[in-house]
């Protein structure tokens, strides 16, 4: 397939690196959800993507009733001032409605979840009368409909409780369960193919060699990868060899949705990634301006997105949750949602910050003594030190056109916490 890739954006620094906001730009337009709709049992729906919205069959609750264990009595009858005995008439359970209307001067004691009796609209909290006899002396004090929760009050029959695009937690399923629906319209799962390139590369279990180095990036995908309920192809390392590569791009395209792969996105003699790319579908870019993680390819094959992140193991995890991440919720029916920063913290630590380029220093976000606020980079700030990501727990998100940073300044932070 001959390449449309939009033309290089200069701007000012490399010419050739494009912007983070425009590559971003270049994701979302080509990011599309995947067509296919399956039937998921309630109970198996955890993680899944609604394809249609949820509309409720009944109001819930379904009936008005009590939300506190007391005594149900008609509001009007509270008085004011001084103490009223009500005659109890019986027992209102929760599944077990009590079915005589209130008399005047009478009460039904009632338990938490239990139908409101006829002619009964206040309940008031056990722990608030006292018992005589089959009688219960009300206080002043209480206010009519209180401890009342109404048919309807939660979500009314007919309404879409749910939108088109959720992702479904625990709270969603208990939501649809409440409705009484067995079953909810997901888009199917979404499918990812990965591998890593590079001759230097061995697996774990393998001994090691002069020059060889464990793959570590083949591990961390997996690990983000499985925290968004995908079907996951793990191809494991292919060699630095361009029929090899090609060979396994179409074969990763021709089963996945989207294919991501580690190393040889660079401008080497041995990274292949972009000129295979190439030959083979449509580059959106291939370099941009962030650190870390400059050589970033991304385009499409067939109709497939693909993604060659680059080698180094920081890099990976960052342009994966900056660029890859919106993708991939896109694709799995969820709407686009860029990572931005959450929050602003101020900076302990002094940073350098080069010009032209958007720059992720990896950080321990925590509070002072006075309980705000402050961020602290790791210290050494390599690609390649993994170990860093391990003791971070956010990133400082330095803008394109921002300065260094002295202590003090304040920041924008973005926690891990939520990125997937």
């Amino acid at each position: 397939m001959t390449s449309n890739a939009p033309p290089v954006d200069c701007y000012t620094g490399d010419p050739e690196l494009l912007p983070a906001a425009t590559a971003l730009d270049r994701v979302r337009a080509l990011a599309s959800p995947v067509a296919d709709i399956e039937t998921v049992p309630t109970a198996r729906a955890l993680g899944r993507v609604l394809a249609d919205p949820v509309v409720s069959p009944l109001d819930v609750p379904a009936h008005t009733n009590s939300a506190m264990d007391g005594f149900a009595v008609a509001g009007t009858e509270l008085v004011t001032a001084g103490e009223r005995a009500f005659e109890v008439l019986g027992t209102a359970w929760a599944g077990r409605p009590f079915e005589t209307a209130l008399r005047p001067g009478t009460a039904v004691r009632i338990m938490t979840g239990a139908v409101m009796p006829p002619g009964a609209d206040t309940v008031v909290m056990q722990e608030q009368t006292r018992l005589e006899g089959d009688r219960v002396i009300i206080g002043a004090g209480h206010r009519v409909g209180q401890n009342v929760r109404l048919a309807g009050e939660d979500v009314r029959a007919g309404r879409a409780v749910l939108p088109a695009g959720k992702r479904l937690g625990p709270a969603e399923l208990g939501l649809i369960a409440s409705l009484g629906l067995a079953a909810i319209s997901a888009r199917r799962r979404l499918r990812v193919a990965t591998f890593s390139t590079g001759d230097e590369l061995r697996s774990v279990g393998e001994p090691p060699a002069p020059g060889t180095v464990y793959d570590s990036n083949r591990y961390t995908l997996l690990g983000m990868l499985a925290r968004l309920d995908v079907e996951h192809l793990d191809l494991g390392v292919i060699r630095d060899r361009p029929d090899e590569l090609r060979a396994a791009l179409v074969d990763a395209a021709a089963r996945s949705d989207v294919v991501v792969t580690s190393g040889g996105a660079s401008t080497g003699e041995a990274d292949h990634v972009q000129a295979t790319l190439r030959a083979l579908g449509e580059v959106g870019f291939w370099r941009i301006a962030i650190r870390p993680g400059r050589p970033l390819a991304f385009g499409r094959i067939g109709q497939s997105l693909f993604f060659g992140l680059p080698g180094n193991p920081v890099a990976v995890m960052v342009t994966f949750y900056q660029f890859v991440l919106p993708a991939l919720r896109v694709v799995a029916g969820e709407p686009w949602a860029e990572p931005v920063p959450a929050l602003r913290a101020r900076c302990v630590s002094r940073l350098r910050k080069k010009p032209g380029r958007v720059e992720y220093y990896r950080a321990v976000l925590e509070r002072d003594e006075q309980g705000m606020p402050i961020v602290r980079h790791t210290g050494r700030t390599g690609s390649g030190l993994l170990h860093t990501m391990s003791d971070a727990n956010c990133f400082i998100v330095l803008p394109e056109d921002g300065a260094d940073v002295e202590p003090g300044a304040e920041v924008e932070v973005q926690p891990f916490h939520g990125l997937v």
